[in-house]
C-alpha cells in the first residue's frame, strides 16, 4: 500500500458498500437463527451473502483500483465462484431435505406432482 489518501466521495462510497454489504451479510446470518422453518433459515444466508458479497466486492474493487490507478478486476473472480456455488448448494441441500421430509411423511412439504393427497 502507498498510504495515499482517497478523495472523500470515493472513501464515503467504499465505505456506504462495504458496511451495506456487512449489514446485509449479518441480516443473513440472523436469518439463519431467527426463521422457524429449515425451509425459510436456508434462504437467508443466501439471499443475503449474494447482495453483501456484491456491495463487498464492489467496495474492494473501487479501493483497490483507486489505490493503484488502473483497473481491478480480479474480485470479479470471487463473485462469479460465489454466484454459481450458493444457488447449487442451496438447491442442493433443499432437495436433499424435501426427500428426506416426504420420506418421513411430514405434512410440512407438497406430496409429489401426480400423487393425489390421501
Amino acid at each position: 500500500m502507498t498510504g495515499a489518501a482517497l478523495p472523500l466521495p470515493v472513501a464515503v462510497v467504499i465505505a456506504v458498500a462495504l458496511l451495506c454489504g456487512a449489514g446485509f451479510t449479518l441480516a443473513g446470518a440472523v436469518g439463519a437463527f431467527r426463521l422457524r422453518s429449515f425451509y425459510q433459515r436456508v434462504h437467508a444466508p443466501t439471499l443475503g451473502s449474494s447482495m453483501g458479497m456484491f456491495l463487498i466486492l464492489a467496495s474492494s474493487i473501487l479501493y483497490f483500483t483507486m489505490e493503484r490507478g488502473a483497473l481491478v478486476f480480479h474480485e470479479i473472480l470471487i463473485a462469479i465462484f460465489l454466484s454459481l456455488t450458493t444457488p447449487i448448494s442451496l438447491m442442493l441441500i433443499v432437495r436433499a431435505a424435501l426427500a428426506r421430509d416426504r420420506l418421513e411423511g411430514s405434512s410440512d412439504v407438497p406430496p409429489l406432482p401426480g400423487q393425489a393427497d390421501d
